[in-house]
């Protein structure tokens, strides 16, 4: 039994010894949310690394279909060119005609700069000091990108281009389609990216003669063409060139996206590195400030 004098002071020091406690028992609180938290994180970049190790692994099983897709479609652009090339064929400078910019990409991301480099290529090309130009525009990546600053210019969109291996059919159709429209153009010009090697790419600007300028052609004669099948040569020289386009943009598509997917997985192994020591750390806090509590603990009973 404690004496009357006595009681007052143990009130005061347990009282006192209430707040300590909540605080001890505040900053474990504090600590255990912080783990999970940490712990949350770490297993949402472990499951992003998965995702973009796979994404590379099919990227690179891509890249060599695209890659033979883009050697086999060099043979119908160069015999094309070749054909302008020796017969002289010059675009004709038409007072009062644009330029119709053929753009060409893909509707799918995650593949580092392949599209924003063709839509930068694309806006100094078009600067203010320019002649007036129209758009066509392949995939919804540059529509999305230049309809921001070239909206008046586009004409014509395509979508679902690049799902998989471009097709002569596609760059068929496409061509069929530019071949309807009003507007009278001095020359048409295809802008892709031409793959270099597996790691980089540039834009490039490919011509695709109009039917005057071919008719026009100094050498052309020799070839012995009829002028009623002008428009067929010029329609399927143009389809041979946006398929040229097509595949060689899809390959540099393909190589960009395993680059990056690579690079990603390579960053997130680093930063599961750093949030697995960062949560080693934090739990050896946490128990060692548990152990410091029971060690304070079993002395204050000790000294009661």
């Amino acid at each position: 039994m404690l004496s009357r004098a006595a009681r007052p002071a143990l009130r005061a020091g347990a009282a006192a010894a209430i707040p300590a406690r909540v605080a001890n028992n505040g900053a474990a609180a504090a600590g255990y949310a912080t783990l999970r938290e940490i712990e949350g994180r770490l297993k949402s970049i472990k499951n992003i690394e998965k995702i973009t190790n796979t994404m590379k692994v099919v990227a690179s099983t891509k890249l060599n279909r695209a890659q033979r897709a883009m050697n086999d479609s060099r043979s119908y652009g160069k015999t094309s060119n070749e054909v302008f090339e020796s017969a002289e064929t010059k675009p004709l400078e038409g007072e009062g005609k644009k330029t119709l910019y053929i753009v060409c990409s893909s509707d799918k991301g995650l593949c580092g700069g392949v599209h924003s480099g063709l839509s930068r290529f694309m806006r100094r090309h078009l600067g203010p000091d320019k002649q007036p130009a129209d758009l066509v525009l392949i995939g919804e990546k540059s529509r999305a990108q230049l309809s921001r600053t070239n909206a008046k210019d586009i004409v014509l969109t395509f979508a679902g281009i690049g799902k998989d291996i471009p097709t002569f059919a596609d760059a068929q159709a496409i061509s069929d389609q530019v071949s309807q429209l009003q507007t009278e153009y001095s020359d048409i010009k295809i802008v892709h990216n031409k793959f270099i090697n597996a790691t980089s790419y540039e834009p490039v600007v490919v011509e695709a003669f109009s039917e005057e300028a071919i008719a026009a052609s100094p050498n052309f004669s020799a070839f012995e063409v009829d002028e009623e099948l002008l428009s067929n040569l010029r329609e399927y020289a143009l389809a041979n060139s946006l398929f040229w386009a097509l595949a060689e943009g899809h390959a540099c598509e393909i190589s960009a996206r395993q680059q990056a997917m690579d690079n990603a997985s390579k960053n997130a192994g680093e930063m599961i590195n750093k949030y697995q020591i960062l949560f080693n750390r934090t739990r050896q806090a946490v128990i060692t400030g548990e152990l410091v509590e029971i060690i304070t603990g079993a002395t204050a009973s000790e000294d009661m």
